[in-house]
């Protein structure tokens, strides 16, 4: 019964002549197949969220129009960032004998997670650049787009990556027009970054194919609200974030996160909201238990603690990324707010997590967990 009711809500009032004609026309075509290639650590999430999507639309359309194969660099399972471990159909060096064969793939796509920098391989790049040579379309999920940054494959694409990625990977790949959307799509390349994202970009291949009405009907079975556009935001909104609706405040956080590299003076960020200096202090205080330089900088060293654990650019040009004019203070500042030093950073602390800097920390949550006092340091 749910299955009729799909295929009538894809295929019409006459749903049942409208689905026989068309499953007679696609069944003349293989199906399009999809390579997932697993890096160790790849996000579960994104993974899955993309073989559910063509699942679903294989359910929708009442015919096989996709199939799907795991892959690993040497054919051995692959363990998750979560530590479940997938079993895989092939080895890179097998599915590259398939690119003139009959088990040519349409699609293939990186599926990346945790430490991606760690695993670049000269076999995996070559299987790429010999599958996009043929025809075949290249994607990304999560932090896979680096792993296609890394091998020159996306020189001059537009992509995307996971926001947390994203400072450490525009300084890296200057020559990759990287977005903030949560998926792209130029020239046979498909990224996404990652969580659900992959769940819409997959839905965005569908509709390409079979028009609106599947994606639709798909998302009506996996109970998703709404179809996202390639470019949604990856965070949720400023307001619910940073825990204020009032739109001076928002304007000026915009604004602060746009300049992290180049600090503006609080009195120019006044003049900017045309407002005084003494009232944009008031209205930091009152709304966000901080002052404008505090919160600034503490944008600004969340920026710098990206880079150092994402990247390998030296310390001294993390700080100028982070607005910083001198190491010394960098590091300065740094060890006041995560209590120990830039180069630390870097070290494997098993049990080190990120603290919540103070003026980002729920008043009730701080109450319930007792939360440290904040210290006040000078930080401007």
């Amino acid at each position: 019964m749910r299955g009729s009711a799909n295929n009538s809500a894809v295929f019409g009032p006459n749903g049942l002549i409208e689905r026989v004609i068309f499953q007679m026309s696609a069944a003349h075509k293989a199906p399009r197949t999809i390579v997932f290639y697993l890096l160790p650590h790849f996000t579960l999430i994104a993974f899955s969220s993309a073989v559910e999507a063509l699942r679903l639309a294989n359910n929708v359309l009442g015919f096989n129009a996709y199939s799907w194969r795991f892959v690993s660099l040497d054919g051995e399972n692959v363990t998750a960032s979560c530590g479940l471990e997938i079993a895989v159909h092939n080895s890179i060096a097998v599915e590259r004998s398939h690119l003139g064969g009959d088990k040519h793939p349409t699609m293939a796509i990186v599926c990346g997670g945790r430490n991606v920098e760690r695993h670049n391989n000269k076999a995996a790049i070559a299987w790429l650049r010999e599958s996009r040579h043929k025809g075949v379309a290249l994607g990304s999920v999560c932090t896979g787009a680096f792993f296609l940054a890394q091998s020159g494959l996306l020189d001059g694409k537009r992509c995307t990556i996971h926001w947390e990625n994203y400072p450490g990977f525009v300084e890296r790949f200057s020559n990759v027009r990287a977005t903030t959307g949560i998926y792209e799509v130029d020239g046979g390349f498909y990224t996404c970054a990652g969580g659900t994202a992959s769940f819409d970009m997959i839905l965005h291949l569908v509709s390409q194919e079979f028009g609106e009405q599947v994606p639709a009907s798909i998302c009506d079975q996996a109970l998703v609200e709404r179809i996202r556009k390639h470019d949604d935001r990856q965070r949720l909104p400023r307001s619910i974030k940073i825990g204020t609706t009032n739109p001076i405040i928002l304007k000026l956080v915009e604004k602060m996160e746009a300049t992290l590299c180049e600090p503006m003076p609080v009195d120019d960020l006044a003049s900017y909201v045309r407002l005084s200096r003494r009232q944009i202090e008031r209205l930091f205080r009152t709304e966000l238990r901080s002052s404008p330089s505090r919160y600034y900088m503490e944008l600004r060293l969340e920026l710098a603690r990206q880079l150092l654990v994402q990247t390998a650019m030296p310390v001294v040009e993390v700080a100028i990324a982070s607005g910083f004019v001198s190491q010394s203070h960098f590091s300065r500042c740094y060890r006041e707010a995560f209590d120990y030093s830039p180069h630390e950073a870097r070290l494997p602390h098993p049990t080190r997590s990120f603290q919540v800097p103070p003026s980002r920390r729920d008043p009730l949550l701080e109450k319930a967990h007792h939360f440290p006092a904040e210290r006040h340091g000078q930080l401007a």
